[in-house]
């Protein structure tokens, strides 16, 4: 179904984005997100592309089951929560934070040996806690915190050195890279240093789908499938309790969603459907309705994705308009943006 050839880079240029989403105010476009969408079908080929689906970008947390499948691929034998909080943008709940101590453990290592960026919890409502009782900024709260963890349980399970793990040259670090490039179906086009310090591959909107799909259309047992089966399984663990890509992951059966910062949204189905969302300006707010707006082109059932159409503007305190996707993405007019 897929091709395990690798192309050449993607070019780096200024993506040649198309309006994805507009806000609605009152029956007036009033503001337009900018981005690119592409839906890939069974067979691997492109359904349905807008914008620049070809040229270098970050896709930045969404990667993240890439990295993961790297890593299983590598001897980490972790599963189930464990797993998929190897591949989380975490919330920095109490589970999290427990999940990632536990990652440790099995390492024989501490907090002291991450070198994630101090930060505090990403939930608003679990990072006002803390704030409240006076916590401090720390490694292990900080959203990237798991899949730091689980980068170091490799390194120790390798015989690889721990100083150093986040540099690209690092053993582990070209390992993912290896199978970044096998799995997106392409060379990478650039490196640099994602928020969490890890190094952050450049490939192109179309080889992040490629990617998606490849996990999840993977063999029983495999290492795709090992990461697909614990996020899906255990999506607040990649996520957190309220998050738009858990809910997502709950409302489509076999769905694996991951998200990014800047406005990253993929998602696979078991059968090779797969949908990937660059928002231009990062926004959230089209992220979600865009991503939604894809996947019915991809054939998810509409109803299943009704309450991640967009989120209503507000006038007044009362609801005035919405987020909508642009036409040429989905067509279909929705009254209550009127």
């Amino acid at each position: 179904m897929f091709s395990s050839s690798v192309a050449d880079a993607p070019l780096i240029r200024e993506p040649l984005h198309a309006p994805v989403a507009h806000l609605i105010r009152g029956g007036v476009v009033e503001g337009i997100h900018y981005g690119s969408v592409v839906v890939l079908g069974t067979d691997g080929k492109v359904d349905f592309q807008l914008g620049d689906i070809e040229a270098a970008f970050y896709p930045r947390s969404a990667l993240k089951p890439v990295q993961a499948v790297a890593m299983v691929r590598a001897g980490l034998p972790l599963d189930g929560e464990l797993l998929s909080l190897t591949a989380a943008s975490h919330s920095g709940e109490e589970r999290h934070l427990a999940g990632t101590r536990r990652i440790l453990e099995l390492a024989g290592l501490t907090e002291d040996h991450l070198r994630n960026v101090p930060d505090m919890p990403f939930d608003p409502v679990v990072r006002d806690t803390w704030v409240r009782e006076g916590r401090p900024p720390s490694r292990l709260a900080q959203n990237c915190s798991g899949k730091h963890a689980a980068m170091l349980y490799t390194c120790v399970l390798n015989d690889w050195p721990l100083e150093g793990y986040l540099d690209p040259a690092h053993p582990l670090q070209q390992a993912i890279a290896e199978i970044v490039e096998d799995l997106t179906g392409q060379r990478i086009a650039r490196v640099t240093v994602d928020g969490c310090g890890a190094p952050l591959f450049s490939v192109s909107l179309h080889g992040l789908a490629r990617a998606a799909a490849r996990v999840t259309t993977a063999a029983p047992g495999t290492p795709e499938a090992r990461v697909a089966d614990a996020m899906r399984a255990h999506a607040e663990m990649a996520s957190g309790s309220g998050r738009d890509v858990a809910a997502l992951m709950r409302a489509v059966p076999g769905l694996l969603a991951k998200d990014g910062f800047e406005g990253v949204q993929v998602a696979a189905l078991p059968d090779g459907r797969a949908v990937a969302v660059k928002i231009a300006d990062g926004a959230n707010r089209a992220r979600v309705p865009v991503a939604a707006a894809a996947l019915a082109r991809a054939g998810v059932d509409p109803a299943a994705l009704a309450e991640f159409r967009g989120e209503a503007l507000l006038g007044g305190g009362q609801p005035v308009g919405c987020v909508r996707p642009a036409r040429s993405l989905d067509p279909v007019v929705v009254p209550a943006c009127a």
